[in-house]
């Protein structure tokens, strides 16, 4: 596991200064989360509902407090919020790992707060197919699926969990 593995990391909702709670094992549905987050690759994104979405359980919020409590033992900063905005308080480190992995990003226009740039979810979001970058392997292009489903999102019902035009699971791209 790398250093920027393990300094910290996940949402933010829990205290500076605290670390996981001293378990000697993970809950199941924590491992099963860390696990989706470690298989998205490099340059690669999945918000917090796909996650859910894909283990076919939970929702965004479940699987944010998985990342703010383990998150650090993981590529956290390829969790994130639908919207592409960086996670407050961790965008500079996260910012980092996005250009060090050529991540997709959205310039802020100079009116935003910091000029921080967002994550360019249309070519970011990965699926858990096996292709590359761009969002070409979206639900309903024949991805491979991840571990829940054959191909697609679990249950055949891709749900959008960003906003329009997001590029979110269900959402197909236009040509």
């Amino acid at each position: 596991m790398s250093q920027d593995q393990t300094d910290g990391g996940g949402s933010g909702t829990a205290p500076p200064g605290a670390g996981p709670p001293d378990h000697s094992e993970l809950p199941e549905y924590a491992e099963r989360v860390l696990d989706v987050a470690e298989l998205i690759p490099p340059g690669r994104v999945m918000t917090y509902g796909d996650i859910a979405e894909w283990l076919g359980e939970g929702g965004p919020r479940q699987v944010g407090r998985v990342m703010a409590l383990y998150g650090s033992a993981v590529p956290w900063w390829r969790v994130v919020r639908a919207d592409g905005t960086l996670l407050p308080a961790h965008e500079l480190r996260a910012l980092d790992h996005y250009r060090a992995e050529s991540t997709p990003l959205r310039e802020a226009s100079r009116h935003a707060e910091g000029h921080i740039p967002r994550i360019d979810m249309r070519r970011a979001r990965w699926d858990g197919g096996t292709g590359g970058t761009g969002g070409s392997d979206g639900p309903g292009s024949g991805g491979a699926g991840g571990p829940g489903g054959s191909g697609g999102w679990p249950g055949g019902d891709a749900k959008d969990k960003g906003g329009p035009g997001d590029g979110g699971p269900g959402e197909e791209a236009h040509t």
